[in-house]
Order: C-alpha cells, then structure tokens, then sequence
C-alpha cells in the first residue's frame, strides 16, 4: 500500500487548496450569516451560483466520479484527500458538485442507468443545474434493516405505481431539487434481497408530497434539508425502474461503498477545521491568569484529538485502496470506518465546543452544526450498531463462528 498522492491528485490538491483560501473562505461565514437571518431559508444565494462557476472553469468539478470523460477519473484512494480538504469547508462540497446525496445518486445512474435516464437526469446532474435526494427510510419501521421496508413499487403492466411514506430524505428541501430516487418492495416472493426495486421521480410528479422538513438536533440544515415525503398512487412508466425489478439492493452496496468513503473523508476535513478553531481558542483566551491550552488538561485533549484524526485518516485510506482493489476485505474495513470515523469527528468537536464554552454551543462558531454533522452520519448509511455487527460476524467467521463461517 502507498498513500503518497499520485501526481493528478496533488495538481488537483493543490488547486482546490488555492480556490478555497481564495474564493471560499472570504464568502463562507458572511453566506451563513446571511441564510440564518432569512425569513426564507430554501434558497439558493447568488454567490453560491457565483462559485460554483467558478469551479467548474478551474476543473474543480466533479472530482468525486471515476470516469474522465463527466468528472475527474479518479480511485477512491486518489479522490480521498480531495473529500477531505472539501470537508473543511460547509460549501465546498456544493460549489465543486461533490455533495451528497447527488454523488451518489449520480453514481447510481452512472453505473446502472439506462441511456434515457442518464440523458434526462444525469446530464444536468453532473452539470449542476438541479439537485436530487434519496428517499429510502421509513418513519414506520426500523430502517437499520432495510428488509423491514413497507413502501411499495408495484409493476402494473407498463407501469410502475408507488404507494408509502419516506422521511430524513436529504437535499429534498432544494429549491433545485428535480429529481428523486424511490426504493421500494416490488415483489414479495422474490428472496429478500431481490424484492425491492429502485425508482426515478420526477419531484412534480402526481402524488408527491413533501410533508414537512426535518430539523436535525435543531438545525434546519437549509436549503437542502431532510424532508418526510409521502407517495400516493405515484404512477410512473416501467422504465423509470433503475437497473431492473429487485435490483434495489444490489445497486445499494454499489452506491453506500464509495459514498461512505466520501463520506469518511469529508469528517476527516471537518475535524481538522474543528481543531484548527480549538487551538486557536486555547492559545488566544486567557482564564485564571493562564492561556485555555495550560488548563484542565487541555494540551492532552488536544493531542489525543491529533492522534484521533491521524488514525482515522489512515483507517479511511486503508479501506479506499481495498475497495480500489475490490478486496472482500473492503466490507469490513468500510463498516470499520464508518463506526470509528463519525465517532472521531463527534469528539473532536465535543472537546472543541468545550474549550469554546458558551460560544461553543451558539452559531457564532461552526462547531455545534460540525457536532451534529458527526452525530447524524453515525446514523446515516446505517447506524454503528449494523456496522459493528457485520464487523462481529467476519471477525467470528475466521474462528468458525456464525453464519458467515466458511464463507
């Protein structure tokens, strides 16, 4: 294994580092101000559009798709430091159209659509002139097991009809958001991973409707947001069907091995501006006569956050270059940093808010909206508990143990 950044990585590295000092961070903290104090938050601020522009003539645009031709072609081990240095920032993943859901949601087309859908949707999705969001869990279940799912995509001769309720469906919010990607049970005597069926929505279809939007730990994570969506008789042509009937699951693991990588990454970013902001608290205010840093122990929190953030770096990377390699160990490995890495990021920026006092806990500082941010990814693409129970059970598998043994 070698880490060292490969030559397109640091030339792209090397930019994107340039555009932010330059472009980003000037327009950052004033474009929060200005959406916090909005009566209506669902919009899309002119500097946004502004940047985003910008990007795309410099070729920082959509760095996260491995094909050459639409995005930067690159592994996941070469796009990780990329995701990581977008991960400082709140909007760089926006303004280079490297945000979630749409990565992923472009992925999905990418890899399985057909050349109808790739040419309605995923053409303006890699050129950034809509949005989309994924709409797969349930208020009525527990969606941990996405084999609990009671939404429905009924085939109904040439048509498909969808029946249920989605909610924490992000980016729903978007005033851009056109597109939407709907997983539901299709067939239930199929096994059960081949009855459910993945499906594209028009957002002003019939029957759509977008019941409220979710706050997250009390931030409305405007302008895209986390909606609860309802589905009423949604009647669709067979052929916005994804990959084919009960291929849902399959399309799944493809989308969430990359993404969780993505994401993994990005909290790496954002626990480093976390500590970046914690060490200038600590060596600028004074208590008790002493600099923050000389108190309570905070030099130590501070290098253990270091060492955190070291380690999880590696981890990541680590299991980027197993999926690189399509290892069958990569499974483990991703379910591995998708516990360790969230869980990193939310300490980071518990010991951050701490060494902030009050301020820590208001929006003069991003450090509250950075520790929700690791809190909800811990539920996100599946919470810790799934993820450390297949870690368990391949752990168990080499001594015999369990259903995956011998496997």
């Amino acid at each position: 294994m070698d880490f060292e950044h490969s030559e397109r990585t640091r030339a792209l590295l090397a930019r994107l580092d340039a555009f932010i000092e330059q472009e980003i961070a000037p327009r950052e903290e004033p474009y929060h101000r200005q959406l916090l104090a909005s009566d209506d938050p669902w919009v899309v601020l002119p500097v946004i559009e502004e940047l985003k522009g910008k990007a795309r003539e410099q070729g920082l645009w959509n760095l996260f798709l491995p094909d050459a031709e639409h995005g930067a072609g690159l592994s996941n081990v070469e796009y990780a430091p990329l995701a990581e240095r977008l991960g400082r920032s709140i909007i760089a993943s926006e303004v280079c159209n490297c945000n979630a859901p749409d990565t992923g949601n472009m992925e999905v087309l990418w890899h399985f659509g057909s050349d109808e859908q790739k040419q309605r949707w995923l053409a303006p999705l890699l050129a950034g002139e809509i949005r989309s969001a994924f709409c797969m869990t349930e208020p009525q279940v527990a969606s941990s097991d996405a084999t609990n799912m009671q939404a429905t995509a009924i085939l109904d001769g040439e048509e498909v009809v969808l029946n249920g309720r989605k909610w924490w469906s992000t980016g729903v919010g978007h005033p851009k958001c056109e597109a939407l990607i709907f997983m539901g049970l299709t067939d239930t005597e199929a096994d059960r991973y081949h009855q459910h069926s993945m499906v594209l929505v028009p957002r002003d279809t019939p029957g759509v409707k977008v019941e409220r939007m979710l706050p997250a730990m009390g931030f409305l994570d405007a302008p895209g947001g986390h909606g609860e969506v309802s589905f009423t008789d949604v009647r669709l042509p067979a052929s916005a069907i994804i990959g084919g009937a009960g291929q849902a699951f399959a399309i799944a693991q493809a989308r969430l091995g990359p993404g969780r990588i993505h994401h993994c990454m990005r909290l790496i970013g954002l626990a480093e501006m976390v500590l970046s902001l914690a060490c200038a608290r600590a060596t600028e205010r004074v208590a008790f006569g002493k600099p923050i840093a000389n108190l309570g122990g905070n030099r130590e929190r501070i290098a253990d956050a270091r060492i955190a953030i070291d380690q999880a770096r590696l981890h990541v990377l680590h299991a980027a270059w197993l999926l690189d390699q399509n290892s069958p160990a990569a499974l483990g490995a991703v379910s591995q940093i998708k516990v360790a890495t969230p869980n990193m990021a939310q300490g980071v920026a518990d010991m951050a808010i701490q060494m902030h006092g009050g301020g820590g806990l208001s929006d003069d500082f991003p450090l509250a909206a950075a520790w929700t941010v690791a809190r909800a990814l811990r539920l996100a693409d599946g919470p810790d508990e799934v993820h450390r129970g297949v870690i368990a059970r391949l752990e168990l598998a080499a001594y015999g143990k369990g259903k995956w043994a011998g496997s």
